[in-house]
């Protein structure tokens, strides 16, 4: 796991303000967004290991709060904004935009790493013309959830399934149809689960994505 949690940031979004960890590599020319699944938060030990190997690889990682304490709060008695991708995209736009605009940041390219639910919220952001994302890896991603904006995605496109997730392995096979992106792969980790918590499987993932990231970014 990743021990470096990084600086603390206060990222302003729908006119509240969420809590982020900024990860600056010296020297790197790319920044990468991490979103994650339902329930979980940016202190996720799986994302936190992919972005310790990205870092290794001369690659910044930026993490926030996809939630306000208080909607975090509501969301675990009602469930109601872990599967609102619209608001979650939302979030992760208003997070590149500040990003962008940040005299540390504004020169990197920018790209998003997500999870599950997290994943689809990245490719409704990535859609997004005005924030010029350049790459996006999903990991088991519930990409169905952004099937209608899929050919609207430009970005560099790489989609991670486990050989034994049958079904997001489905999804993911329709969703790489209905990408708009010249470069898109689908990657499938053989053995693997949905969490990808089989040995040696998250290195793989790690891996893929630091490929896709250091081509793309």
């Amino acid at each position: 796991m990743n021990t470096n949690l990084g600086e603390s940031v206060i990222v302003p979004v729908d006119g509240k303000s969420v809590w982020g960890d900024l990860i600056l590599v010296p020297g790197a020319t790319g920044l990468v967004l991490f979103a994650y699944g339902s329930g979980s938060s940016r202190f996720s030990e799986r994302e936190r290991f992919v972005s310790g190997k990205l870092n290794e690889a001369g690659i910044s990682t930026f993490f926030i709060d996809l939630l306000t304490r208080e909607e975090e709060e509501t969301d675990l008695l009602t469930r109601e904004y872990r599967f609102n991708i619209p608001l979650l995209a939302e979030r992760l736009a208003s997070a590149l935009e500040w990003a962008m605009k940040g005299h540390r940041t504004k020169e990197l390219r920018m790209g998003m790493f997500g999870g599950s639910t997290g994943a689809s919220a990245c490719l409704v952001a990535a859609a997004k013309e005005r924030l010029g994302v350049s790459a996006v890896v999903s990991r088991g991603g519930r990409t169905d959830l952004a099937d209608e904006v899929l050919p609207q995605v430009t970005a560099a496109t790489l989609l991670i399934v486990g050989g034994k997730d049958s079904g997001i392995l489905d999804i993911n096979q329709q969703s790489l149809g209905l990408l708009g992106c010249k470069k898109k792969k689908l990657e499938i980790v053989a053995g693997a689960t949905h969490l990808f918590e089989e040995p040696g499987a998250l290195e793989r993932v790690a891996w893929l994505a630091e490929r896709w990231f250091k081509v793309h970014l």
